[in-house]
Parts: C-alpha cells; sequence; structure tokens
C-alpha cells in the first residue's frame, strides 16, 4: 500500500502544484481588494471597503457546502478526478471576476455578480485543502509524511508571493490609475491558463494507495456522512479539527491575504503605506515562510507534530504585539523586520497543522470528516478575519487589532493541543 519514492514525489509536486492554482485563484481577492471596492463596489470608502470583505466573508460561509459535498464525493468515488474537476470551477470563477463589468456601468449587479462568483470559489476552496492533503498524505511514507505534505502549504504561500509580485509588477509598470482603470482584472484573468496547468497535471496521477486499498477489499464507505456523523470518535476528532488550526485564520489570513489591505488602509494617516509598499512588506514575508515551512516539517517528523504546534503557537502570541507596534509606525524597513519574524514564527503551525488534521481520520471517511471541521474553523476564525478587523478598527481607531487576534487565536490553538495525540511515524488508519 505504500507507493515507492518517485510517485510520492509526482503526487507532491501535484498536490503543490494544485494547491498553487487554488489558492492563487483565491488570495489574490484580498491582495486586490481596494480595487474591488473602487471598481466593483462603487468606491473607495469605508463602506465600499466593507462590502468587499463581505465578499470576503461570504466564499467563507460557502465553503461548508463544498465540504459536505465534496468531502463525501471524494470519500465514495476517489480523491483524483474530484480535485481535478475544483481546479476548473475556481479557475473559471476567478476569471470571470475579472470580467465583470464595473458598478458605473451595471450599478448593483456588479456587487451581486462578485459575491455569486466568490460562492463558487468558496465551494471549490472548501473541498481542495482536505482533498489536497488527503491525496499526498496517502501517498506519503510513514516517516516523512510532513515533508511529503508541507508543499501543498509551500504552494500556497507561493501562490500569495506570486499574486504578490504580479500585482506589484503590474502597478510598478502601469500606474496605480491604471491599476484602478481596468489593469486590475489582469491577475484575475490570468487564472484560466493556470487552471488548465493544475488540471492537466492533477488529470495524470492515479488514485491513492490507501484509497485503492479500500476499493479492493470493498470496503469504501457507501455513506460516508452517516458514517461521521454516527461514529462518536469521528465527532470528537472534528470538534479539535474546528479549534486547533485556530491560529491559522489570522495566521494565513490577516499576516498574509489582508495585510496589503490593512497597510494601505488601516494604520491611519501619514502612516498608511501605498499598495506597492505594502505587497513588497507581503512578499518579503512570504519568503520567509516558504522557506520556513519544509524545514520545520522536516523537524516535525523528527521530534514531533504537537511540539512544532505549541512552539509555534507560543512565539506568533509573543511576537504578535511588538511585530504590529512595528509595523504601525508606518516605516517600511521595520514593517519588513516585523512581518518575517511573525511569518518565521508562525511557519510551525503552518507546516504542521494539515498533517495532524489528515492523521486524525481513516480514510473512508478522511476528506469528508477532515472538510466539515476544517471549514467550520476557517469560518469562525479566518473568514471574518478582514470584516471584524476591519470594523473593530474603524470603531476603536486601534491599528493593533490583529495582534491580539493571533494572541488569543493562539490560546485556543494550545488548549485544543492538550487532546491531541502524537501521531509522528504512525501509519494511516484505512476504516
Amino acid at each position: 500500500m505504500t507507493a515507492d519514492g518517485k510517485v510520492v514525489r509526482k503526487a507532491t509536486v501535484a498536490g503543490a502544484i494544485g494547491s498553487f492554482v487554488e489558492w492563487y485563484d483565491y488570495g489574490i481577492y484580498g491582495l486586490l481588494a481596494t480595487y474591488l471596492a473602487i471598481n466593483i463596489m462603487g468606491g473607495a470608502d469605508t463602506g465600499a471597503l466593507f462590502l468587499t470583505n463581505v465578499g470576503f466573508l461570504v466564499s467563507f460561509i460557502a465553503r461548508p457546502f463544498g465540504s459536505v459535498i465534496c468531502g463525501y464525493l471524494g470519500d465514495r468515488m476517489g480523491r483524483k478526478t474530484l480535485l481535478a474537476a475544483l481546479l476548473i470551477l475556481i479557475s473559471i470563477a476567478t476569471a470571470c471576476i475579472g470580467l465583470i463589468p464595473s458598478h458605473e456601468v451595471i450599478g448593483v449587479a456588479a456587487p451581486i455578480l462578485l459575491i455569486a462568483l466568490r460562492v463558487l470559489q468558496g465551494f471549490s476552496a472548501g473541498g481542495e485543502v482536505a482533498g489536497a492533503m488527503a491525496f499526498v498524505g496517502e501517498y506519503a511514507h510513514n516517516a516523512t509524511r510532513n515533508f511529503s505534505m508541507s508543499f501543498i502549504a509551500v504552494g500556497s504561500f507561493l501562490a500569495l508571493m506570486f499574486g504578490s509580485a504580479f500585482s506589484a509588477v503590474l502597478i510598478t509598470t502601469l500606474g496605480d490609475e491604471t491599476m484602478e482603470a481596468w489593469a486590475w482584472r489582469i491577475p484575475f484573468l490570468f487564472a484560466a491558463p493556470l487552471g488548465y496547468i493544475g488540471f492537466y497535471i492533477r488529470r495524470r496521477m492515479e488514485e491513492t494507495p490507501h484509497f485503492e486499498a479500500l476499493r479492493e477489499r470493498k470496503s469504501v464507505a457507501r455513506n460516508p456522512l452517516k458514517a461521521v456523523f454516527t461514529s462518536k470518535r469521528t465527532m470528537l476528532a472534528i470538534v479539535l479539527t474546528i479549534f486547533l488550526p485556530a491560529l491559522n485564520g489570522p495566521g494565513y489570513y490577516l499576516l498574509f491575504a489582508y495585510m496589503p489591505t490593512y497597510l494601505k488602509t488601516s494604520l491611519g494617516e501619514g502612516h498608511n503605506f501605498t499598495m506597492l509598499q505594502a505587497l513588497m512588506v507581503t512578499a518579503c514575508s512570504l519568503v520567509a515562510i516558504i522557506i520556513s515551512i519544509p524545514l520545520m516539517a522536516r523537524l516535525s517528523d523528527r521530534i514531533g507534530r504537537k511540539k512544532i504546534l505549541a512552539v509555534s503557537a507560543v512565539a506568533t502570541a509573543v511576537v504578535a504585539y511588538p511585530a504590529f507596534a512595528m509595523i504601525t509606525t508606518g516605516q517600511i524597513g521595520l514593517a519588513i523586520i516585523a512581518t518575517i519574524v511573525m511569518a518565521i514564527a508562525f511557519s510551525g503551525h503552518a507546516a504542521v497543522i494539515h498533517t495532524v488534521l489528515t492523521e486524525m481520520f481513516p480514510t473512508t471517511v478522511r476528506y469528508s470528516a477532515y472538510s466539515i471541521g476544517f471549514s467550520l474553523s476557517t469560518i469562525i476564525f479566518g473568514g471574518s478575519a478582514p470584516l471584524v478587523m476591519t470594523a473593530i478598527i474603524n470603531a476603536t481607531g486601534s491599528s493593533m487589532v490583529p495582534a491580539f487576534a493571533a494572541i488569543i487565536t493562539a490560546g485556543i490553538t494550545l488548549v485544543a493541543l492538550i487532546f491531541v495525540k502524537e501521531t509522528r511515524g504512525t501509519a494511516l488508519r484505512d476504516e
């Protein structure tokens, strides 16, 4: 049931490239939120930005529906074909965002179309995370599973870095006025060729050894959702899957996807960065976490998952306040240092969390149960982050709100970690 090294590497590459495409499509919304507010929501004021962040939240509300439906199909029919189809879905939805006429042309229909397309993106993303992780995890060797799976996380951060760099190049070459006028559409339209590449690569892979073994034994769950909700052990694991990744919300969405908007709009007059500067700061932190994730994953395969998750949560909580204090000075050098430090602190969580969640569930319901729990977690701790952060910052006048979010969620992760069993080096359960 264990694949050879070459096949594992192919599965890892397929998972990472698919993750890159999926999260490029999903992430550029946050990177280009201010341009969407101007063109689709009708202005650059606080109200328009609020509505744009509602679009961010809506996609997360759609994720559980994707999780339930895709989880059921993935556990019933297999991982490979479904994951390829999800790439096509999100790429089409993302490209269509780039084709929406402006608010000036079609009025309220523009934000309605944007919200509808964000629902499709959220549906796809809801089915992607657990499916991609299960796909690579079910190929990987027990002793190096975290290292293999970590490249899916690397793919997602590479996607954000590529989106940041692509946007920065466009702003530099075309200018901010041109970006506001029409060039903001280019990164969204670029999703179409990226999606085809990811689809082609995923379609060429075979089904995972663990799922094929279930098929051979005729042990595939007839109704995975019924199996999930009638198993006390699985339901308890889903509860952990909601709270254990609490830090992932502020870590991923505030530090990276939302950070450019935060730097451009939330630091106060005289301290806000230009969009180009904001993207540069974000790109530096992305380089740091991309380098750190495989190192942390390799260390997890040697010393254990729980130690890395605990150290990362404590480190993030400790550095969050001073780091955001440095960011709010409005000095780009200090902001770069602060975001790099936070990225390194968070990298242990980013590297390990999805491997732990994959190892919690048996192959029969892994896709379904993991998807449901993690999607609920992202709604609570991630999807509402930009909307809630913007609202609280506007109400209090404090730019330090994200720091407190990081500290609180790090504490939730630490408490949940108490109830997690160490899974380093163990074989995946099939039933």
